[in-house]
Formats: C-alpha cells, sequence, structure tokens
C-alpha cells in the first residue's frame, strides 16, 4: 500500500549533523522537525520511536543519545491538555501532508486548492491540467496505456454541502477491446491514508513512494486501472472528499464517498475532449475502502445519481466494510489498527456534535497524538508506526475504541447510519470477500449481500478461498485483492456485453 515520500521540511536540522548522518537520518531528522513543528518541543528526549529506525544510530552519534522515542507523543499524563485535531484553535490543528517546497511542488499544491465560489452543481469541472502518469512508456500515438488528466470537481458532503474533489482521469489509447461504446470505469481507491500527500492522483506521478518507516511502496491502485487501460476502457479515480484538498479526508463515510464516486463518473463526461459522453456505459469498482465506496455509490445511484445510474452496467465492491461496527473489533490489533484512527478523525469531523464529546471524555493523550499524527500520514507510515496496536492503550478506561463505541447509543446511531445494506442497490452488484480476510471480516460482506438480496437486488457474492496465514498480518485482505482481479474484469467485461448475470439471491 502506497505512502508518501517524506516531503521536504521548512526549518530541518542544520548541514553539520545531517551530513554524518546520510540520508536515513536526514529523513529521522525531517521526522523530529515535523514532530518539533507539531507539538513546539525541541526535547528529543521527549519523542519516543525513532531510535528503532535505521537512522538513530547517526543521528544519536550527532545529537546525543534520545533514549526511547515516540513520533506522535510524549509521556504526558492523561489530563495533560493536547491541541490537534480536535482542537478550537486552527492554528494548532494539522492540516496534512506536505508537498516539496520546489516550485513544481508548489504548483502542483495550488491546483489541490478549491476556489471561494464552488458549483451548486455537483460533477462539473473546476480546473484540469495534465498530469505524469509514472506507469506509461513512450509509443508512436502517445503514452501508453494512456495519457493521465489531473481534475478538480464539484460534489457534496455527507450533510449535502457543495464541496471540490480531486481526482485523475486516464484517457486509454488502446481501442476498446469489447462490444459496443468504449466504456468508463470509475475506480473507488483503496486505503491510502489520511494525509493530504497521499491522494492518488498526486502518487500516480511516481513509480513508488515511500519514507524511512514504511519503506518503498506503489499506487496499487494502478494495477487495476491499467489492466483496464490495456483494454481500451477509459479510468477515473477519485481522491475522495479531504484527500489532497483541504480539511479532514472523510475515511469510510458512506455518503461522502458515494458522491464523490458517481460525481467522478459525471466529471468524466463534463471534462472537455475525454471522449465520455451521456451514452457511455460505466463500471463502478472498489475493493476495501473502495469497496465499501463502490457499494455505498450503487445505493445510492437511484437518488443522487439518477442520472447516470441507467449507464451503470455493474458495481465491483471487493471486501467491503460495509458494517463499521464488525470491522472496528476485527481491525483492531491487527497490521492495520491505526486505520481505526483515520475513522475516528473522520466521523468527528463529521458528526462533530456526537462523536468529539466521546471521544474528549475517552481518549487519553497518547490516542490524541495517535489521532493527530494519522491524520497527516499515508497507510505504509500509519502501518509501520501503529500496526499492531490495541486501541486499548489510546483510551482512560483501557478499554476498546468498539467497547467504548458500544456503550454510547449515539455513536452506534452514527455507525449504523454509515452501514451499507439499508438501501437497494440501482446496479447489478458483485460482492467478494476473502474467507480468511483478516481486516474486512468475511461475515458482514456476506451480510451486506444478504440484506440486499432481502430488498430485491440484483447481487452474485463470490467467496474467495484461501488459506489463513499470519492471521493479523493483512495477507487475507490483500491477496483476494490480487487473486480476485480476474473475476471483477470478467464480470465486469459480461455487465457491458449484455449478458446475464447468475445472481446468488437464492
Amino acid at each position: 500500500m502506497p505512502a508518501a515520500a517524506a516531503p521536504a521540511v521548512a526549518g530541518a536540522q542544520p548541514a553539520g549533523p545531517a551530513q554524518s548522518v546520510g540520508d536515513a537520518g536526514v529523513a529521522a531528522l525531517q521526522d523530529l522537525s515535523r514532530f518539533q513543528e507539531r507539538t513546539g518541543s525541541s526535547d528529543l528526549a521527549a519523542v519516543d520511536g525513532i531510535s528503532g529506525s535505521t537512522a538513530m544510530p547517526g543521528v544519536e552519534g550527532s545529537l546525543g543519545t534520545a533514549g526511547s522515542m515516540d513520533l506522535y507523543g510524549s509521556a504526558n499524563t492523561a489530563d495533560t491538555p493536547v491541541l490537534g485535531v480536535g482542537s478550537t484553535d486552527p492554528a494548532t490543528a494539522p492540516t496534512g501532508s506536505t508537498l516539496s517546497d520546489s516550485p513544481a511542488g508548489q504548483e502542483i499544491a495550488a491546483f489541490y486548492r478549491p476556489p471561494a465560489d464552488l458549483p451548486g452543481t455537483p460533477g462539473r469541472i473546476i480546473r484540469s491540467e495534465p498530469s505524469h502518469l509514472a506507469w506509461s512508456v513512450p509509443g508512436a500515438d502517445g503514452p501508453y496505456p494512456g495519457v493521465a488528466t489531473r481534475i478538480m470537481y464539484s460534489s457534496q458532503d455527507t450533510h449535502g454541502a457543495p464541496n471540490a474533489v480531486t481526482g485523475t482521469f486516464f484517457a486509454a489509447r488502446a481501442p476498446w477491446t469489447g462490444p459496443g461504446e468504449r466504456p468508463l470505469i470509475v475506480i473507488a481507491p483503496g486505503t491510502q491514508g489520511q494525509g493530504d500527500a497521499c491522494a492518488p492522483s498526486r502518487l500516480i506521478n511516481s513509480l513508488a513512494s515511500g519514507s524511512v518507516q514504511s519503506g518503498p511502496l506503489l499506487e496499487y491502485e494502478m494495477i487495476p486501472a491499467s489492466i483496464w487501460l490495456a483494454k481500451g476502457a477509459n479510468v477515473v479515480m477519485t481522491d475522495y472528499e479531504g484527500l489532497g484538498t483541504p480539511g479532514m479526508h472523510t475515511y469510510v463515510n458512506r455518503v461522502s464517498e458515494a458522491h464523490a464516486v458517481i460525481d467522478a463518473a459525471r466529471a468524466a463526461g463534463a471534462l472537455a475532449g475525454s471522449g465520455v459522453t451521456d451514452s457511455t456505459p460505466i463500471g463502478i469498482y472498489g475493493y476495501s475502502q473502495g469497496g465499501g465506496a463502490a457499494a455505498a455509490a450503487a445505493e445510492l445511484l437511484g437518488t443522487y445519481g439518477a442520472d447516470i445510474a441507467p449507464r451503470v452496467a455493474g458495481v465491483v465492491a471487493g471486501a467491503p466494510p460495509a458494517d463499521l461496527a464488525a470491522t472496528l473489533r476485527q481491525v483492531d490489533g491487527t497490521s492495520l489498527a491505526g486505520v481505526i484512527g483515520y475513522a475516528l478523525n473522520s466521523m468527528r469531523t463529521a458528526y462533530p456534535d456526537v462523536v468529539q464529546p466521546v471521544l474528549d471524555a475517552e481518549i487519553n493523550d497518547r490516542g490524541r497524538r495517535m489521532l493527530d499524527a494519522v491524520a497527516q500520514q499515508c497507510v505504509g507510515e500509519t502501518a509501520a508506526q501503529f500496526g499492531f496496536a490495541d486501541t486499548a492503550a489510546f483510551t482512560r478506561s483501557g478499554e476498546s475504541v468498539s467497547q467504548i463505541a458500544a456503550r454510547y447509543p449515539e455513536v452506534e446511531a452514527v455507525l449504523e447510519e454509515n452501514r451499507i445494506g439499508r438501501i437497494k442497490p440501482d446496479a447489478p452488484v458483485l460482492v467478494l470477500s476473502g474467507n480468511n480476510d483478516d481486516i474486512v471480516p468475511h461475515g458482514q460482506a456476506e451480510q451486506l449481500a444478504s440484506d440486499w438480496c432481502a430488498l430485491g437486488g440484483d447481487v452474485r457474492f463470490d467467496t474467495f478461498v484461501e488459506p489463513s496465514i499470519l492471521d493479523g498480518a493483512g495477507l487475507g485482505h490483500v491477496v483476494p485483492m490480487l487473486g480476485g482481479t480476474p473475476t471483477f474484469v470478467d464480470w465486469l467485461d459480461a455487465r457491458f456485453a449484455g449478458e446475464p448475470m447468475e445472481g446468488t439471491c437464492g
């Protein structure tokens, strides 16, 4: 899974110590600089976690032994006030990962700042510009597999307020290999992170990205994108709300993500020269976070997306976290435990009057620092810093986050509001889940299909059979994504061809 490269940081340490620690040391010093900027502390001994990195032998030799260090905070008591994501002081709230201070980086960053006046109609193009697709090779007729355009388009947040969302449109170079008109594939990305630098429209500009903590990582959504481009389909990929653009990324928010996906399809048609018309067939694909977003979009096609619903041939929802309460219980303590921080940040942003008071009462200082940290991270860094964490360590009572949520009816109501499976999907849907998925529970994905069947939906549920390997490491979640790709592609191909679907609703 991808993570952004360590950005240039204002106020980095002087050249003397940096020269003595090498590249890894420079990166660690940049991490320290970010900590200092975020907390105002210059006490190296108050930070915990860098000493375990490969950079620290050189850093300690130059700056003195730091002892136990932790990038997400110092050893404060549970009652020490900590400003951050939930702060009422905007000057102290984290703003997300930053780009390079180079002119090119500043020019890209400017693209993601929305205008003051947003279009009132969802799916309108606000701005666009050519984008470099690092996964392309030169060809006689242009780059292969396609040409990328960075887009900003109008959408709506979970409460219906206008917002701006970014993404990428990919124009295929190859002719369409299937019958009929060239289709459009809308990709709802899986978990990228919560920092602005994690936006897929930024990550596609490099073959690989990473950090000292996460190591080299790839933008994995270019795998399905490249497959569809090679088959001659155009592709549009959303960044979702708040990923790249100002504000918090509304991770696993049912309505916000559905809006971003549906409006990406509209924006592709509104982009000049895209070739997407009012008759272009549409397929929607997503896995993990993206599977939930795709499933949520299928539910809202009949209302929010009624204008494009007749053209949606099918929706693929791989490993969808349809039931956030069940997913919260399972992911806790796994390699991706840190994504719980993404979800809490998302929900406290969308439902501040409900979620924020509960967090204020229940989350300890270490938990607050975790929330502040993950708000600026990509998923690789989050996994490196918070992988296999038990959320009981982040609460005042020592209970897990899921146990605390169960004590608050108002929080359970928010989770229920974001549960997918309460509205009949307005397109044929394939739901696929691994029987040993150790991140997103197989049972709740099966329940989603069952719920949709009961509502009269056109649904197929497939189980990807896999052995249990290193339970909690995430392999049970990743293997079905890769191994299920031929199924995803063949199923959508059949929908574009007009073949009848073999459903599993009985």
